[in-house]
């Protein structure tokens, strides 16, 4: 393994059990499906026990640690946000975590204004699932 040299052993471990990058696109499939369908029992088959998720809302961070917690947020977004739409999605590979990059547009029920964003997510892997799922955005 002369690519792991300068790694402590814990962090080849965890190289090792992050999934490859084709099981990553597939947990990603099986992800993006039941995240946008809002299907909890699909997103909770493809993420960890103790899975987090991260958001920035209102210069607030949000973060959920339960499936009642995403729930919640679900609700909560869908009375905030109508014609939602990503577009422009890439995800990058790295050794430790997969970074997506995308543009985001639709209508704030507020203001009855559209809106555009851009942003990255961040994920990490633990056992093979999805243990983190952190994102950040701006106005386009």
């Amino acid at each position: 393994m002369p690519f792991f040299t300068n790694l402590t052993h814990t962090q080849v471990e965890d190289i090792e059990m992050t999934p490859s990058e084709a099981e990553r696109d597939l947990l990603f499939k099986q992800f993006g499906r039941a995240f946008f369908k809002e299907d909890l029992e699909a997103l909770y088959a493809v993420v960890t026990e103790n899975f987090t998720y991260s958001i920035l809302v209102n210069d607030v961070t949000r973060v959920m640690r339960s499936k009642d917690e995403v729930a919640a947020f679900f609700q909560e977004r869908n009375s905030t946000q109508k014609d939602v739409r990503f577009e422009d999605v890439v995800f990058h590979h790295a050794l430790e975590a997969t970074f997506m990059t995308y543009r985001v547009t639709g209508t704030d029920l507020t203001t009855n204004e559209r809106f555009e964003k851009v942003g990255v997510e961040r994920y990490t892997f633990d056992d093979g699932r999805i243990a983190e799922k952190d994102v950040y955005s701006r106005p386009a």
